[in-house]
């Protein structure tokens, strides 16, 4: 109960680690439309010192009534559906952001960002099925895109359907070196690796979770993240003194705008050990756990262990 209490606690920022670190495009999932609609309520009903306690919604309805009037005349006008879009999410009204952003998702058909967004708010107006569609017809033609495959998992997930998440994230690693050959870097391993890992520790399935973690650093023994993800997965098991050392490699392979943040993860968890014991960058991550335990980690492993941590 303690591990699944420390991990649901720290998901946003564990997200926020793994996956901005390398992915800068990730940044429009990381910030799903629930959020946005959310904060854009608070904006809109947040008057300024000086002005009367309305004057913020009444401002927002005359762009809308502006840009609404422009689109009469001129139904494509993409800064006018921009512009009206803004203002619908400052609104927070998500039902009535589906018009114009369903129009830029038709004329930006390459711009997958808008397509994300729209189902993003599919699924915030309730629309699962639709929100579904639009991720599938995404990733049918861009396997890889990272914001599609992430935002259709967590949907999974919330649907309770893992095993249907776990297939979609393992399927695209089967096709990732074929994928990569016909248009390199389209699939990046990582970070589908990545988001196995933390489905799995949701799962509560830590073997797993920690050998596909493994299988990302054997890839890429300089990216922090897949190092971060199973110390965070060894702590949350109660397995601190695998964890510190890990924790303090990953800090030392983590640009620095992301060690404050691995050392709130790590908490006291980096008491457990000397700073003596830390590992060298160069040293093989693995020395950090007992190597017997990982010479016998399986990734295709249905065993489950208790715990929920959740390397989000």
């Amino acid at each position: 109960m303690g591990s699944t209490v420390f991990f649901r606690r720290n998901r946003i920022l564990v997200s926020s680690i793994l996956f901005l670190a390398s992915l800068a495009f990730l940044a429009l999932i990381l910030l799903p439309v629930l959020g946005v609609f959310q904060s854009g309520a608070q904006v809109a009903e947040t008057p300024s010192p000086t002005s009367s306690p309305m004057s913020a919604e009444e401002d927002l309805e005359a762009r809308a009534l502006g840009y609404t009037s422009v689109l009469e005349r001129e139904p494509d006008n993409q800064t006018a559906l921009r512009g009206l879009l803004e203002v619908r999410i400052q609104q927070g009204d998500a039902a009535a952001a589906l018009e114009p952003l369903e129009r830029l998702a038709e004329l930006n058909p390459d711009v997958t960002d808008y397509q994300v967004l729209l189902a993003q708010t599919k699924q915030r107006i309730g629309d699962s099925e639709g929100s579904a569609r639009v991720y599938r017809e995404i990733l049918s033609q861009a396997p890889g895109d990272m914001n599609a495959l992430q935002g259709l998992v967590v949907l999974m997930v919330m649907e309770e359907r893992p095993e249907a998440a776990i297939a979609l994230l393992q399927d695209t690693l089967r096709i990732a070196d074929e994928q990569n050959q016909v248009s390199p870097g389209s699939i990046n391993q990582t970070s589908v690796q990545l988001l196995l890992g933390q489905v799995y520790a949701e799962e509560q399935r830590f073997d797993e979770a920690i050998a596909i973690y493994d299988q990302a650093i054997e890839g890429d023994r300089q990216d922090f993240r897949p190092v971060l993800g199973k110390a965070i997965v060894l702590q949350a098991d109660g397995r601190t003194d695998d964890a510190a050392p890990l924790f303090r490699l990953a800090s030392s392979l983590a640009p620095a705008q992301y060690q404050d943040q691995i050392s709130q993860l790590a908490g006291d968890t980096l008491d457990a050990v000397n700073p003596s014991d830390e590992l060298s960058p160069l040293e093989p991550p693995d020395a950090a756990v007992d190597p017997e335990t990982d010479a016998d980690a399986d990734p295709s492993s249905s065993s489950r262990v208790t715990g929920t941590p959740q390397a989000e």
